[in-house]
């Protein structure tokens, strides 16, 4: 068995991509997600991703963790693969496109892709933290020091600890710049690490620090370890809707998989 790949990141947040519209990935394959995935053994990113045909829009979006297991939205990448449909001239400077999570609209200029995310309604407020999903769940607390905190053994408990428990959460640590920016690092679950950045863990903490009324700004920089991402959204007081996901996505390299 051999086929194209392709690598791509966005803020640090790497993935391996596949250009299945032709389904001739093995998707059930765990092991071999697993193992493309593999920092010392394969490729390395912290997932994959399948462009699969769709019979409606310009294509669909499957996720893959690096640990193999089909995941649910990563907003980065999403806006990776708009970038890679972009590449492939599927696209050109917009799209539509099904997810796990439903449907994402997003644009693409001069290497940045502002990619819609799913509206918020349910935000839990708790006095350490905050609980809200963004196409996948996350646990928001504000810490001091972020650039010293031990995120790695913090998230880690938080992840699989009351009330998660074995279904998990990521875990998103923010300290504010100013009034306008935060400063973000990630414990991604099915990575089982911290990550260079998250794109709904940004979303997450941008959303999360306006419904707290730590910020009034409906416009959010998040400095996340790779880079700089932007989120706006609209807030009626019940719900977050038009919520754009905004920051650059850039090829890496091309390869083909053999397997001997």
């Amino acid at each position: 068995m051999n086929f194209p790949f392709y690598k791509y990141q966005g803020t640090g947040n790497d993935f391996v991509m596949i250009d299945n519209r032709d389904l001739h990935f093995q998707q059930e394959n765990t092991a071999l997600v697993h193992h493309l995935c593999s920092r010392r053994f394969g490729v390395g990113a912290d997932g994959l991703i399948l462009l699969n045909p769709s019979d409606t829009y310009d294509f669909t979006m499957v996720y893959y963790n690096a640990d193999g297991n089909e995941g649910t939205m990563c907003g980065n990448g999403g806006r990776c693969l708009v970038a890679f449909a972009h590449d492939l001239g599927i696209i050109t400077d917009k799209t539509v496109f099904d997810a796990i999570d439903g449907l994402h609209h997003a644009t693409i200029e001069n290497g940045l892709v502002d990619l819609q995310m799913i509206d918020v309604k349910n935000i839990e407020i708790n006095d350490t933290h905050a609980f809200l999903d963004t196409g996948s769940p996350h646990h928001v607390q504000l810490v001091e020091d972020i650039g010293t905190y031990d995120v790695y053994t913090q998230g880690k408990k938080i992840r699989n600890g009351a009330p998660y428990f074995e279904e998990g959460t990521n875990v998103n640590f923010a300290e504010a710049i100013d009034d306008t920016t935060y400063r973000v690092r990630t414990y991604e679950r099915g990575v089982e690490d911290e990550t260079l950045a998250c794109g709904t863990g940004a979303t997450a903490v941008a959303i999360a620090m306006h419904a707290q009324k730590h910020t009034h700004l409906e416009r959010v920089k998040l400095q996340v370890e790779g880079g700089e991402l932007e989120v706006s959204f609209k807030n009626d007081g019940t719900t977050y809707s038009n919520v754009f996901l905004k920051g650059p996505a850039k090829f890496v390299f091309k390869g083909t998989y053999t397997d001997q």
